[in-house]
Order: structure tokens, then sequence, then C-alpha cells
């Protein structure tokens, strides 16, 4: 244990010790002592390391509903507390409650071997080992022979996904392969994929599909939703209710679709743990830092908590989420008693269909009247590289004013399109356009964390880049700090939208949908 100990302390402080020689001696556009002691807090004595230890490697992943979500809303109200910052806990709903234990996946024949799986959330157990053999779907199903096909497969687990002709990720079979074999595989993929989404079309639609197939005794469901990137997949939700779900990795699904079709008749070891807890609450995690001249006008850091379950959480949104802990460290200590009340919220349920924002939003008026900016990140690792308007006319304003205080070792690769068009209606920052309040996203770039990260087994602490995530997290306490001072209110005024790039359409507002709140 002592051993183990040191070593944690040591990749702890690596960072300080390692600093970029741009980030020890920076030159400052202002002699502000805020924003000189706000650089000294978050560069030079981050504590983002620590935080994310803490928070994806003990806490874990934060399903909607499980014990993991709760136990890193206790840590966060803890770690705030313990900085003086006082937060609470806003219930806005209901979930399923459900707990993932151990899974195995084993192939027994024709050979042994142990499979890389996930379960699925939300799917049932096995309630101890099963065994049975794997089925795929056959060509040509038709409602005149579903019936005679649904009583073969009983104790059997149905492979559901079309299987992928390859597992290389895109990328480098296109810098090595030969333009004729890259177009190959893309064409066989696509006439299997066609081919294969057919084969069930007889049993039903998606919504009634797993019913019927669940009637029929299947052992269970095994599927696969490869992301494109070496050994990696994204992994969601269960429809089934009865029968275990397992997403397998792109080579081992191959695998068993491969021996399955060569008529070898693979079989498969099962032993999955899953329990399901009733109905439980669900909470925001609010903290703020109460204004001393305009303490009914407020500025809003935001980062959902939740996370999908096969991983930690990592990158979505993990970094988020430490980013704006780590910015309201900053804040308490260089900044104690704000112009205007600075609050955070760290949402729940953002997974299924951004909830938390949204309830917030709703149950929260007398702030949404109040606010003066809202700032939101949700993807990623990496740099801040982009700080849109959103939409709001002024923001061409108000923005670069903000940021006119940040050193340019930061600034100098973020673009500020202003007033910019509204951009990734799937996050949280979204949850406030819709009802006109300005509310901005802090963007990392994308095409890796899609690719690699972004809702996949493989969204682990060791992606993580502490020197950008210090540095992101100092930009937004600077970025909250000038909004809390800025002497002018923000202005809501619309900026006339750029047309949609897809259609060459007018763009509209978008209009705010009643937020879901219980599973059911």
């Amino acid at each position: 244990m002592k051993t183990r100990t040191s070593l944690l302390a040591f990749l702890f402080v690596l960072t300080g010790i390692f600093q970029p020689a741009a980030l020890q001696a920076q030159t400052f556009p202002t002699d502000d002592p805020v924003v000189k002691t706000m650089w000294e807090l978050g560069i030079e004595n981050s504590q983002t390391r620590e935080l994310a230890h803490q928070l994806m490697d003990v806490v874990g992943p934060r399903l909607s509903g499980s014990e993991g979500l709760a136990r890193s809303q206790d840590w966060l109200i803890d770690t705030y507390e313990s900085w003086g910052i006082s937060t609470e806990k806003q219930e806005y709903g209901t979930w399923m409650g459900w707990e993932q234990g151990i899974l195995h996946v084993d192939m027994v024949e024709p050979r042994v071997t142990s499979l890389h799986g996930e379960l699925l959330a939300w799917s049932p157990g096995t309630g101890g080992p099963i065994e049975g053999d794997v089925v795929i779907p056959p060509a040509g199903l038709t409602e005149e022979n579903v019936d005679a096909w649904l009583e073969t497969i009983r104790g059997k687990f149905l492979m559901m996904s079309t299987p992928e002709i390859m597992c290389r990720a895109p990328q480098e079979l296109e810098a090595n392969a030969r333009p004729e074999t890259v177009e190959r595989i893309a064409e066989e993929r696509r006439a299997l994929a066609r081919e294969w989404n057919g084969r069930l079309a007889a049993v039903g639609d998606f919504r009634t599909r797993s019913a019927t197939l669940d009637a029929a005794g299947v052992a269970g469901y095994l599927s696969m939703r490869w992301s494109g990137g070496w050994g990696t997949n994204k992994v969601f939700s269960a429809a089934s209710r009865e029968a275990v779900s397992i997403d397998l990795s792109c080579e081992d699904y191959g695998l068993l679709a491969r021996l399955t079709e060569s008529g070898q008749t693979p079989r498969l070891r099962v032993n999955a743990e899953a329990e399901f807890l009733g109905t439980v609450p669900q909470f925001n995690v609010v903290g703020r830092i109460e204004g001393s001249e305009l303490p009914d006008e407020y500025v809003l850091l935001g980062a959902h908590l939740d996370s999908w379950h096969s991983a930690t959480g990592a990158t979505d949104n993990g970094t988020g989420t430490i980013m704006m802990l780590e910015a309201m460290r900053i804040l308490k200590e260089a900044y104690p008693n704000p112009r205007r009340t600075i609050i955070v919220g760290h949402w729940g349920s953002e997974e299924q269909g951004l909830i938390g924002s949204g309830a917030f939003r709703e149950d929260n008026p007398e702030i949404m009247e109040g606010m003066q900016a809202a700032f939101n990140q949700d993807n990623g690792t990496w740099r801040i590289i982009e700080l849109e308007g959103q939409g709001f006319l002024h923001s061409r304003v108000h923005i670069p004013k903000w940021l006119s205080v940040v050193p340019t070792e930061i600034t100098s690769h973020i673009d500020v399109p202003v007033p910019g068009p509204q951009a990734n209606a799937g996050s949280d920052h979204t949850s406030f356009i819709c009802a006109q309040i300005p509310s901005f996203r802090f963007r990392s770039p994308y095409p890796e964390y899609r690719q690699y990260t972004w809702h996949t087994d493989r969204d682990t602490y060791d992606k993580i880049v502490f020197d950008d995530l210090a540095e992101n997290a100092t930009l937004a306490a600077m970025v909250a700090y000038m909004a809390s001072e800025d002497s002018v209110r923000f202005d809501r005024e619309l900026a006339v939208l750029p047309p949609n790039q897809r259609t060459g359409q007018p763009r509209e507002w978008p209009n705010c949908r009643p937020v879901r709140r219980s599973m059911n």
C-alpha cells in the first residue's frame, strides 16, 4: 500500500514539475490582481488531477438512477463545503434505479476464449451462469415463417447487429490501403447493412421487437455498435426487460458471426449480475457564491455529471465537471465577493435528453430572469478552441470584453464567432438558449473525441490531458469573473441566424420542450 500511495502522489505532481515554459513565464494583458491570482491558483497550483482521480477512479461511472451518480453528487457537495461554497441538491424527478455487478462472457464452443463484453444499461441479469448457442436471424424471414423460427430460439443468444467487415480505424485504412481496397470494403459494408437490417423486419419494429423475442424465450441479446476506433464501442441501453442484453467488441462480435455463418455453432457461457432498485429520486447539484452588489443577477457555470456506464465517463463529461468544479475553487479563493451571484450547476440525466438542465430552467424562473450569462462545457479533453455567440446579437460586445483579460497563452487559439450560429443541439447550453437566455459553450475539438471516447467503453482517466484541463478551468474562472463584473447587463436581443447549411433554409430560434422527469 505504501508503494501505491507514493506512486499516486508522484503522478499528481508530474504536471507541476513539467509545466511548459510558456505557462511559467506568462505575460498578462492586464494588471488586475484577481486575474493574476487566478493564474497562480489554476495553472501553477491546479487540483484537477486529484479531483479527476476521485471522480473517475474512486467514484466511477455515473449512470442515471445508479448509486454511482448518487455517490458523485455527495462527493461534490462535500468538496464544495470544504471550500466554503454553499451547495444543495435540487430534485427534479425520478428514474429507474439499476446497479451492475460482474459480467463474464465466455465462448465455450468450438473453442474456449473469454470475450470482451459490456452489459447494456438497465439490462436484466442472468441470475447466475447460463449457457446457450449463438444464432443469427436468417435471411428471408416473413410474416408466414417467422412464428416457426421463433420456436427455435428459446435458450439461445440472438445476434442483433450487423457485423463489421473490418474493425480497423478508417483513417488508417485510407492512409495505407489501395484506393480500390477502401472502396471495396465500403461497398461490402453498405451491402451487408442493407441485407442485415431486413432480417428482423418480420418480427416487428424496434419498439415492439424485444417483447416478441422475450416471449419466445431467448437467453440473451448480443449487439455491437462500433465507434470506428481501435477496440472501441458505443454502449447505450437495453430494449429488453426480460433477457440479458450484452454489447460485444467489434472483433468478438465478428468472430461469432463468422463462426455461425460457417456452421460452427458457437456456444456462450454468460454470468451477468444486475439489480433493479426501483424508482429513485434524481437531482442536480447546485453551488453558489453570493453576489455582493447584484445578488439577483447571475453568472452560471454548468456541466453534466451523469455518464454512461461502460467506462468512467472521463471526457463525457468528467472533464467538464472537473473544469467547473476547479473554476469555482479558483473563484472562491481569488474572487470571494463577486458583483453578481455565481452559480455552478452539475446536471443530471443529460444523456437521457438534457433533463437536469432543462428542469433547472423550469424550476428556477427567478434565476432565469436574472441571468447575465451561462457557460457550459461538454466535450472531451484538449484545450478550448471556440466560444460562440449562439445567435445573441450583443455577444459580439460582451464575449471579446470578457476574454480581454485572459492571457494570450489561453486565448490565442480560441475562435469567437459572434453573433454566430447556434451549435450542438444535444448539449446543456441549449436548455437555456431555447428560452432566449444567454448561454454559451466552451468547445474543445470533436473528431477524436467522437471516435474514441464519446459514449464508449474507453472513456477513462488516462485519456485526460491535464495541462489543458487546468487551462480550461482557469479560463472558465476568468470569464465568469469578467461576466460578473461587467458594468452592462447582457441585452438579449437576437441576431438573424444564418441559413441551415444542409437545407439552405432560414433558421428559426428553437422552442423549449417540456422536460421528461421520469423513465416511464
